[in-house]
């Protein structure tokens, strides 16, 4: 039987191998503090902050209308309707005014799926990006090419990946649909565009 007298420890996040553990504050101290080896603090909102990495744009494409065939572009203008050329229809502050997806998920639907590659227009994303973690965007703002974007969400598969991808492709991307986002700030994307947090 577990002592009731012994501190409960909370599993925020996991032991990293950085040389030294992680040690989690116990829950009757706050939930935003860890420590790193010994001595050396870090609130969680710095920590969620650190993100080094510079991702590059590899693919753009746009959807006309419902069911048409993608166009793919080598630049697209961002602004404060979505994308130009997209079908996007929502409010001008609505969330999903673009979807960004990562070109390492897409290669993990395509292994799960036991197929060498797959073309990022059957996903029917409007960018494919590697090279940063999108999913640690979320909630952010993100310089991508000249436009600012804020990451508002996931964007889970819909039954469409089915028909795009064969039997099973809709729990294939589970988990690796990808993103969605709003514009802050217009501005031209091109392939080949760095992307980053902005802080």
């Amino acid at each position: 039987a577990r002592n009731l007298d012994a501190p409960l420890y909370s599993p925020i996040i996991p032991r990293l191998r950085v040389g030294l553990p992680i040690k989690c504050q116990p829950r009757n101290k706050s939930r935003d503090q860890i420590t790193i080896g010994v001595g050396v603090g870090l609130e969680m909102k710095q920590l969620l902050q650190t993100m080094p990495q510079i991702g590059v744009v590899q693919w753009i494409g746009v959807r006309p209308g419902r069911r048409e065939p993608i166009q793919v572009l080598d630049s697209v203008e961002a602004n404060d309707q979505g994308l130009l050329g997209d079908r996007y229809n929502g409010p001008a502050d609505g969330d999903r005014m673009i979807t960004l997806i990562q070109q390492e998920h897409i290669s993990a639907v395509a292994s799960i799926l036991g197929r060498e590659s797959i073309p990022p227009a059957l996903l029917r994303r409007n960018i494919v990006v590697s090279g940063i973690n999108l999913q640690a965007l979320k909630k952010n703002e993100m310089q991508i090419g000249e436009a600012i974007l804020f990451v508002t969400g996931n964007c889970p598969p819909c039954s469409r990946m089915e028909e795009n991808l064969g039997e099973g492709g809709y729990n294939a991307m589970r988990g690796h649909g990808g993103v969605t986002a709003r514009v802050v700030s217009g501005g031209t994307i091109n392939v080949g565009s760095s992307i980053q947090l902005i802080k």
